[in-house]
């Protein structure tokens, strides 16, 4: 009898997935006033309550951090810019060469996140140009994403030596630009971005366009090509009574190696569902963005085993990028 139990218990932990057996999955999120928070949680609170599978959702300053983090197997998923994505992964992360973060896998298209540039009304700033004239500027807080993509920026356009960039995270960015402590709020998040909700709710704001003197002054967009043209919609924001035309990366769920294909699909598996799907839609409007048909938009690095085995039962065909 002791050998049969013996081996009744080897059989059942050889058939149960890993993550049950040994640990938890942790997520590394967002920071407070940022987007990464919600989809975070809302993905952490209904795989929690759908699956065998134990996520803990953690804070961090943004996309750069969630990618150092993943690729470390200091976390298990996270949320990281396609852009960060790529040119981490090939080691050119910050424009020059450096680390390769090799370990860290896409899973799913999530949303766009535009770049917002706010601005006061009474600041005389009018293009992204007048601030290259020692203007303060809150760009988030170090190893966000938000701050790796305005140094991108800026430093493509030849003027971050002539800002001066605040680490500070956008609720913070939001109170010090109503107080005037700096000159510009740079927010690169998905729209509405409640941080900028609420400093326009005073209606003292004006959203700058980015997108066409961006265009027409630099190569920034043909050495970017994972960056796209994107509206946020007149009205989006209260007092900002037109289109801006800025750009946009797509933000991106990701895993790390180690994380097993099994539990990757079936996180995948339980969140595109329509009960999933409506339910991240509920937690955070931005996510209507997702679907089956959107679930590889942006993506141009290769996909975790475990997501291109989901991709692949859905009937979509995979690049070479992906699967590599």
């Amino acid at each position: 009898m002791r050998y049969i139990l013996c081996f009744l218990t080897l059989l059942m932990m050889l058939t149960t997935p890993l993550e049950t057996l040994s640990r938890e999955l942790v997520f590394s999120g967002g920071p407070d006033g940022g987007t990464f928070k919600y989809f975070a949680r809302g993905i952490t609170d209904y795989s929690n309550a759908k699956l065998n599978i134990t996520i803990r959702s953690e804070p961090s300053a943004g996309s750069v951090e969630n990618m150092k983090k993943v690729n470390n197997r200091v976390a298990d998923l996270g949320i990281t810019y396609s852009g960060d994505l790529y040119l981490g992964r090939n080691g050119f992360l910050l424009g020059k060469r450096s680390r390769q973060y090799r370990n860290v896998y896409a899973l799913s298209y999530l949303y766009g996140a535009p770049a917002h540039l706010v601005v006061l009304k009474s600041s005389g700033i009018n293009s992204i140009f007048d601030l290259a004239f020692g203007k303060r500027i809150a760009i988030g807080k170090v190893g966000s994403g938000s701050a790796t993509a305005a140094q991108r920026l800026f430093d493509g356009l030849k003027i971050w030596s002539k800002i001066q960039p605040r680490y500070i995270g956008f609720n913070e960015g939001a109170e010090a630009l109503m107080a005037k402590q700096v000159d510009a709020l740079w927010v690169f998040a998905g729209f509405p971005n409640s941080a900028v909700t609420r400093v326009a709710s005073m209606g003292v704001i004006k959203l700058l366009h980015i997108h066409k003197d961006v265009e027409e002054k630099s190569d920034f967009f043909a050495d970017h090509p994972f960056y796209s043209k994107v509206i946020i919609p007149s009205g989006t924001y209260h007092g900002v009574d037109y289109n801006v035309a800025t750009y946009q990366d797509s933000t991106l769920l990701t895993a790390g190696k180690n994380v097993s294909a099994d539990a990757v699909e079936k996180i995948l598996e339980t969140i595109y569902t329509p009960d999933g799907l409506a339910y991240l839609v509920r937690v955070k409007s931005t996510a209507k963005d997702m679907s089956i048909d959107s679930g590889l938009t942006g993506i141009v690095t290769p996909l975790h085993r475990g997501a291109m085995k989901f991709w692949k039962s859905k009937g979509k065909i995979l690049n070479s990028q992906q699967t590599k």
